[in-house]
């Protein structure tokens, strides 16, 4: 097979609603996952599914990569669903960068090597910040933070560079906080509000620099064909939210009050380490999707929150 698109983290939030689009559109895509059963049934109608895991090297799965048109890498350990043990950090950093150095290394391999490699990445990139107002916002080109998640996201990208030697277009995303109802930070917040107890996590403080689902799928489908796509990009929408506003937004749009904030000794009970990083956040702009006039579709998001609760994606 020739010219098809190979997902990694097809069964994800944003993977599934990829893969979708692609298959739909009728594209051809290879989902790469570890149970291929799983994927079958979670992203139907793919061309093919194939078992790979980011612990693994080498095997059958490289193949495939020989002759794609593209490849899409969006898997990764979930970083703040369970308690930051050492264990578990390290299984989180491993899990990224072992999975793209192996790609890469099926990339260089391949006879015929794939156009574009999009390459997920996160903006916890620049590093934390407990107040929005403690750092300007920043575009691509903002330094690199210090704490843990910035290294991972800094070692992340540089497995992904190396495939620009091969002649590669990269595309390294990096995301915001993406907003779904079937998962991820917005999900959580629902819970507390439908029972009439919802509130801020933390000071209120921390800036959300958020992406609606639809948006996040619409780069990462137009990173595929548009040349012009190379580089770090940062995937959120234009306007950044304190964490206070943003659960009185979610408050308004579900019609239940906000006010009982989540406290930061509570967030630390449940996640030791990583509730550090569950009460702080990132002040970012979409500079480079701007400046190529990506057409965001939820650009507010008041708008965007209604969106997705009242379509239940």
């Amino acid at each position: 097979m020739d010219g098809h698109i190979v997902i990694t983290g097809a069964t994800g939030v944003i993977g599934k609603e990829v893969a979708k689009r692609l298959i739909s559109s009728g594209r051809k895509v290879v989902v790469f996952a570890r149970s291929t059963e799983a994927a079958k049934v979670k992203v139907p109608g793919a061309a093919a599914y194939v078992h790979w895991d980011s612990g693994m090297a080498t095997g059958e799965w490289t193949k495939w990569i020989d002759g794609a048109y593209g490849a899409i890498h969006l898997a990764g350990k979930p970083l703040l669903d369970a308690r930051w043990t050492e264990e578990h950090k390290q299984a989180c950093y491993d899990s990224r960068i072992d999975g793209t150095r192996a790609l890469v290394a099926a990339m260089t391999a391949a006879s015929v090597k794939p156009q574009v490699f999009l390459s997920s990445s996160a903006i916890g990139y620049y590093g934390s910040f407990e107040r929005c107002q403690d750092t300007p916002q920043l575009g691509e080109s903002g330094a690199p933070g210090q704490d843990f998640l910035a290294k991972i996201c800094f070692d992340w990208e540089k497995e992904a560079i190396a495939a620009e030697k091969l002649g590669i277009r990269v595309v390294r995303l990096r995301t915001g906080i993406v907003l779904s109802t079937k998962g991820g930070m917005l999900q959580k917040m629902m819970t507390p509000f439908d029972f009439f107890i919802g509130g801020p996590i933390g000071s209120g403080q921390q800036c959300i620099s958020w992406i609606h689902l639809d948006d996040e799928v619409g780069i990462i489908l137009e990173s595929l064909d548009n040349e012009a796509y190379q580089g770090p990009v940062n995937g959120v929408a234009p306007e950044p939210v304190s964490m206070k506003v943003f659960a009185e937004t979610l408050g308004a749009v579900m019609h239940r009050p906000s006010l009982l904030p989540v406290p930061k000794l509570a967030v630390q009970v449940l996640m030791g380490e990583g509730a550090e990083y569950a009460v702080t956040g990132q002040n970012v702009k979409p500079e480079f999707l701007e400046q190529h006039g990506f057409p965001f579709a939820w650009a507010y998001l008041n708008d965007a929150l209604g969106d997705l609760i009242s379509r239940g994606i």
